[in-house]
């Protein structure tokens, strides 16, 4: 994830900007005077590159590479940090600059901080047995920017990482050092929309308002429809009635809803299909079960949800069993 900034907004926009700007330019310097000093001293890897630790990795990535296994196994590129990571115990190479750096900052109000992206570069593969060295340089301190979260600046250091002494790899890790933005006031709860209600489904909504699932039937051919149209789509005759359905079905198909997020709606959500025991098939909403054991084939059964003072309705309940 990269952050993105907008510097034509928030403190240095509108009266007295000009002055303001000079400001941020003057502190600016000061941040870039901490550029290319070090950022961690001269450190070594807890551990060689070893076997066990490129097991567990592929195992938590589900990475079953042969590359990563037997006596000509290297480590996976992507491990290049790992090696040099101190664990609950850290290591105690920081150096000093970095801690002044980050004290400049904290001292402008820029208090919080957030990771926003890491970069690497791979130059050789790391083989059980190498040992590790590394060290880090602070490489560049972003002019003022502006996010989402605050105001701040964005801090690089990049890490060079060793095996007996040729170099393998940098790891570039960047963090926003930044003010937080003043919490907005809460807006109300968004409210769910309302279905679109006319002349052809009239009949339909008038059966949820008395708990009763209707299904349109053509008196021509007996076909069932869902949703409601004005006429069939076996025959196209007009005239119709309505059976009531039993209310048992099975999930079709269905989709988990993650993103985008629209209100009124706490993603994620199952969205599902369901054919009912009469044959026609209906989208909704699967309830009393989490959205992540949905599946295909489970057995459902009609329920009313009511979502507010003037809102009811038809969804099914999944059964776990």
């Amino acid at each position: 994830m990269t952050a993105t900034a907008d510097q034509g907004a928030g403190p240095g926009a509108g009266p007295g900007a000009g002055a303001d700007a000079e400001e941020a330019a003057r502190f600016h310097a000061r941040l870039q005077a901490f550029e290319g000093r070090p950022a961690a001293t001269a450190g070594r890897g807890k551990d060689p590159v070893n076997q066990p630790m490129i097991r567990h990795w592929c195992e938590a990535m589900g990475d079953a590479h042969p590359a990563y296994r037997g006596p000509d196994a290297v480590a996976p590129p992507t491990m290049l940090q790992a090696w040099t990571m101190g664990g609950l115990s850290g290591h105690g190479d920081r150096s000093s600059a970095y801690d002044e750096l980050l004290a400049l900052l904290d001292g402008a109000g820029c208090t919080s901080v957030v990771a926003t992206d890491c970069e690497q570069e791979y130059l050789r593969p790391l083989r059980p047995g190498d040992p590790v060295t590394y060290d880090a340089v602070i490489e560049s301190v972003s002019p003022r920017k502006t996010t989402k979260l605050g105001t701040g600046h964005f801090v690089t250091t990049r890490m060079d990482v060793r095996a007996g002494g040729e170099l393998a790899g940098t790891h570039r890790f960047r963090i926003l050092k930044y003010a937080p933005t003043a919490p907005r006031q809460e807006k109300p709860a968004a409210r769910r929309p309302r279905p679109v209600v006319n002349r052809d489904n009239q009949g339909f909504w008038d059966g949820v308002a008395e708990h009763k699932l209707l299904i349109q039937r053509c008196t021509a051919c007996a076909t069932l429809r869902f949703p409601w149209l004005p006429g069939c789509n076996a025959c196209a005759s007009l005239d119709w009635d309505t059976v009531e359905a039993r209310g048992a079905g099975t999930v079709f198909s269905y989709v988990v809803m993650h993103h985008p997020p629209f209100p009124a709606f706490d993603p994620p959500y199952a969205v599902a299909l369901v054919e009912l025991a009469e044959g026609v098939r209906m989208v909704t909403n699967i309830t009393g079960v989490p959205y992540d054991e949905v599946r295909i084939g489970m057995p459902v059964r009609l329920e009313f949800l009511r979502v507010d003072e003037d809102l009811e309705l038809p969804v099914f309940r999944g059964s776990q069993d």
